[in-house]
């Protein structure tokens, strides 16, 4: 299997899901950045949407305890990577029954908040899909899902989509930003959107940049402190979206 005959069930509650949805089969009107004076930059850009077989948008405003969560689950047909998204605890506990029932060869589970997938909750989600030999990966904030080792999730990342990664080129003085072109975007599609938004800003001040875009995106991760980062996910995924642009241009 290539990376384009992957096929992908997304699973999902709440405005961060629909944003991943939305930057995987590229929406036309998707992309904000440039208001009025958009150029349709993304008109270019791979949509992934043949790949994408199911989507379901599961409900929100459900009990704290759900007795029977398989019967909240759809009727899915198979999918090779199933991309899970703040859904109820309780549904995500039953992941790996769902999975192993499509014949699944992979589980994403992003953290973008605390509350999503707490520790516990996440290491019996991935002992129960381990011990079925099906791999899995919590990324904390999505954005942080790198190159892992394991053959699907790596697929997904190939399709550059995780970690970002950017291609930099600065004006012959080094004073400005001449082309910022996205290699890897965050799965949100934030990275995109930053990058229109250092264009022709100047270097100097790249960290107020990125911080500003980064936020008026916006970035719909938490901003409750998470104990495992010690710190809140939004500003992890900050760090991370800095980290690749100095990455990028020096």
């Amino acid at each position: 299997m290539t990376e384009r005959d992957m096929q992908i069930c997304i699973l999902y509650s709440g405005e961060f899901g629909k944003k991943v949805v939305g930057n995987l089969v590229n929406l036309s009107n998707f992309c904000t950045a440039c208001g009025d004076l958009c150029d349709k930059c993304r008109a270019g850009r791979t949509s992934f949407a043949d790949m994408v077989y199911e989507i379901h948008e599961l409900p929100a405003d459900l009990p704290d305890f759900i007795e029977d969560p398989a019967d909240l689950f759809p009727k899915i047909g198979h999918c090779d990577l199933i991309i899970a998204l703040g859904i109820h605890p309780d549904l995500l506990a039953d992941i790996p029954a769902l999975a192993y029932s499509i014949n699944a060869r992979a589980v994403i589970v992003p953290v973008e908040d605390p509350g999503w997938a707490p520790p516990g909750l996440q290491k019996q989600i991935r002992e129960k899909l381990e011990s079925i030999g099906i791999e899995c990966e919590f990324p904390k904030p999505f954005c942080s899902l790198t190159i892992t080792g394991k053959p699907v999730i790596d697929m997904f990342v190939k399709l550059g989509f995780g970690k970002p990664e950017l291609k930099i080129c600065l004006s012959e003085d080094g004073r400005f930003f001449t082309r910022v072109e996205v290699q890897r975007d965050a799965p949100c599609g934030s990275t995109w959107f930053v990058a229109r938004k250092l264009k022709w800003s100047d270097t100097a001040d790249h960290k107020e940049t990125i911080s500003n875009a980064h936020h008026s995106y916006p970035c719909t991760a938490s901003m409750d402190r998470d104990v495992q980062l010690e710190d809140t996910i939004l500003h992890k995924g900050g760090y991370i979206i800095r980290e690749a642009v100095e990455k990028g241009f020096r």
